[in-house]
C-alpha cells in the first residue's frame, strides 16, 4: 500500500473538497493512505429533515438494544416457573451478554468493509429472528440459544448506529447527538424492568420479545429509504476471519471468568484459573496474528497514539463506574436505608438520568468550544471529588441521592467526548472499526467492574452477598447496617479511583481539532 509522504500529502489534500481536506489534514501522516482516503466526489448534503429522520430511526433502533438488556430481568421468575428450571435462569441474561460483547468489534469492522446499510440490516434481522425464537421457545435450552442469537444482533446495533451517526453528522456536531442516544439508553434501562414486570404479570412473558417486532419494523421502514443518501466511506477488502475468531473467543472466555468467578467457582479454583490462562493465550494469539496479518481484523495501530488509548480508558472507566454502582447500589439501599426492591430501583434514577444531562452538556459544549475536552476534564474531576465525599461521609438518603446525582452529572460528560475524539482520530474508512473496538472494551470493562465491586464487598463483609438481579433476596442475609456502610466505602472508593483515572487520561489525551461548523457559528439542531 503506497503511503502519502509528508510533502505530497499536503499538496494532495489541497485538491480535495474543503470538508474532506480538513479531515485528512488533522490526521497523522502515517494513518493516511491512498486506499483510506474518502472519495474526492462529495455526496449531496443531507437536509435537516433527512438527518432528523435518520436520527429518530437510529434512536428507535438503539432503544431496542437498550430495552432488551433489562426487560428480561423482572420476567425471569415467571419464565423459571413455566419451564420448571430455575438453576439455568442466569443463562438467559449471560448468553445475551456474551454474544453481544463478542460481536461488537465484528460488526464495527464489517461495516467498514461491506457498508453500514448491510450491517444494520444484518444486526436487526438477527435481533428480530432471535426475538421470535425466544418468544416461541418450548424449553429453557432453546430460550438460552435464542437469547444468544438475539445477542448477536443486539451487539451489532450499538457500533453500527454510532458509525452511521459519524457518517451524517460532522465531528463538532456529533457530541450533542451522542447525548440523545445516551438518553435513549437511559430510558430503555429504566423502562425495561417495568415493562417486563407488567408483561409477565398481566399478559405473558413472551410479550417481552414480541414487542421487538413492531419496533424493529418501524425502525427499518424509517431508516432504509434514507440510507441510500448517506455518504459512503467503506472500503472493500479481505476479511481477516481468523483474527476476528481469536478476538471473539478470548472475549467470551474472559466474560465467563467474570461471570462464574466467585459465584459458580471460587476465584482460585482450577476451572477459573484454567479459563484465565485460556483467555490470555487467545488474546496473545490474536495480538501475534494481528502483527503479522497484511490487513488485520482490528489493526493494533488504531489502538495506539495520543488519542485512542486515553479515550478508550477514560470511556471504559466512566461506563464501568456507573454500571458497577447501578448493579450494587440496590443492595446498599435495601440494607442501609431499608428500602423495598421497587423503591431501591427508583433510587437509581438520579444516577442514570443525571448522567445523560452531563452528556448533553458536554455534547453542546463540543459544538461551540475550541477546547472541547475541558468540559470532560472538569466533569470527571468533579465526579472524583463527589466519589470521595461518598467514601468519607455518612449521609441521610436525600443527601446521598443528591451527591450521587452530582457524581453522575460529572461522569456523563465523559461519553460524548471520548466517542467523538476516537472517531475523529482515524480516517473515515476506519470509523466503524474503532467504534466497534470501543464498545467491545467498554463491555469488558463494565463486566470487570461489576465483578470487582462484588469481590470488594465479599472481602469487606467476609460473607457472600447477593449479586446482580438477586437484591430482592438481600433481606435474608444478616448484615449489620454499619458493616454494610463500611463495606460500601470501599466500593465508593473504587468508583472514585476510576473517575480519577478517567480525568488523568483526558488530560493526557491529545485534543485534535474537530471538523464541522466553526465554534463561533451556531449549530443548527435537528428538532
Amino acid at each position: 500500500m503506497n503511503k502519502f509522504d509528508r510533502q505530497s500529502s499536503s499538496a494532495d489534500i489541497q485538491t480535495l473538497p474543503d470538508d474532506i481536506a480538513e479531515e485528512l489534514s488533522r490526521l497523522p501522516s502515517e494513518v493516511i493512505s491512498v486506499d483510506d482516503a474518502p472519495s474526492i466526489t462529495p455526496p449531496a448534503p443531507l437536509s435537516q429533515d433527512e438527518v432528523r429522520t435518520i436520527v429518530i430511526s437510529l434512536m428507535l433502533t438503539m432503544f431496542l438494544a437498550a430495552l432488551d438488556q433489562t426487560i428480561v430481568a423482572t420476567a425471569l421468575p415467571t419464565i423459571g416457573r413455566q419451564f420448571q428450571d430455575v438453576s439455568n435462569l442466569s443463562w438467559v441474561i449471560t448468553a445475551y451478554l456474551l454474544a453481544s460483547t463478542a460481536v461488537a468489534p465484528v460488526f464495527g469492522t464489517l461495516s467498514d468493509i461491506y457498508g453500514r446499510r448491510a450491517m444494520i440490516i444484518t444486526s436487526l434481522s438477527l435481533f428480530v429472528a432471535g426475538s421470535v425464537l425466544c418468544a416461541i421457545a418450548p424449553n429453557m435450552p432453546m430460550l438460552v440459544l435464542a437469547r444468544g442469537l438475539q445477542g448477536l444482533g443486539g451487539g451489532g446495533i450499538m457500533p453500527v448506529v454510532q458509525t452511521v451517526i459519524s457518517d451524517v453528522v460532522s465531528p463538532r456536531e456529533r457530541g450533542q447527538y451522542q447525548a440523545y442516544f445516551s438518553s435513549v439508553w437511559m430510558v430503555g434501562g429504566i423502562l425495561g424492568p417495568v415493562i417486563g414486570g407488567v408483561f409477565a404479570e398481566h399478559l405473558h412473558w413472551s410479550m417481552i420479545f414480541w414487542i421487538n417486532l413492531p419496533l424493529a419494523a418501524a425502525a427499518i421502514v424509517m431508516l432504509l429509504p434514507k440510507m441510500k443518501k448517506i455518504p459512503v466511506f467503506h472500503r472493500k477488502r479481505k476479511v481477516d476471519w481468523l483474527g476476528g475468531i481469536l478476538l471473539m473467543a478470548s472475549a467470551v472466555v474472559f466474560m465467563l471468568v467474570l461471570t462464574w468467578g466467585g459465584t459458580r467457582y471460587p476465584w482460585l479454583s482450577p476451572t477459573v484459573l484454567a479459563m484465565v490462562g485460556g483467555a490470555v493465550a487467545l488474546a496473545v494469539s490474536f495480538v501475534w496474528h494481528a502483527r503479522r496479518a497484511e490487513e488485520p481484523f482490528l489493526p493494533l495501530k488504531l489502538l495506539t497514539g495520543s488519542v485512542a488509548p486515553f479515550a478508550l480508558t477514560a470511556g471504559g472507566c466512566g461506563l464501568g463506574a456507573i454500571t458497577g454502582l447501578t448493579v450494587q447500589l440496590p443492595l446498599y439501599y435495601e440494607q442501609v436505608y431499608h428500602l423495598s426492591a421497587s423503591e431501591a430501583g427508583l433510587a437509581l434514577i438520579p444516577l442514570a438520568a443525571v448522567s445523560t444531562i452531563g452528556a448533553a452538556v458536554a455534547g453542546r459544549t463540543m459544538a461551540r468550544a475550541k477546547h472541547y475536552k475541558r468540559v470532560a476534564i472538569i466533569g470527571t474531576s468533579w465526579a472524583a471529588l463527589c466519589g470521595l465525599g461518598l467514601t468519607l461521609t455518612t449521609l441521610p438518603l436525600w443527601g446521598l441521592l443528591m451527591l450521587m446525582a452530582t457524581f453522575a452529572l460529572g461522569l456523563g460528560t465523559t461519553f460524548p467526548v471520548c466517542v467523538v475524539s476516537l472517531q475523529n482520530s482515524v480516517a473515515r474508512p476506519q470509523v466503524g472499526t474503532i467504534t466497534g473496538a470501543m464498545n467491545f472494551f467498554r463491555s469488558l470493562m463494565s463486566s470487570f467492574t461489576v465483578a470487582a465491586f462484588a469481590a470488594i464487598l465479599l472481602i469487606a463483609l467476609g460473607i457472600d452477598v447477593p449479586l446482580a438481579g438477586e437484591h430482592h433476596a438481600a433481606g435474608s442475609v444478616a448484615i449489620p447496617t454499619e458493616d454494610m456502610r463500611h463495606a460500601f466505602r470501599y466500593v465508593f472508593g473504587a468508583a472514585t479511583a476510576l473517575m480519577t483515572i478517567a480525568a488523568l487520561c483526558l488530560i493526557a489525551m491529545e485534543e485534535r481539532p474537530l471538523a464541522g461548523p466553526s465554534a463561533k457559528q451556531p449549530v443548527e439542531m435537528a428538532e
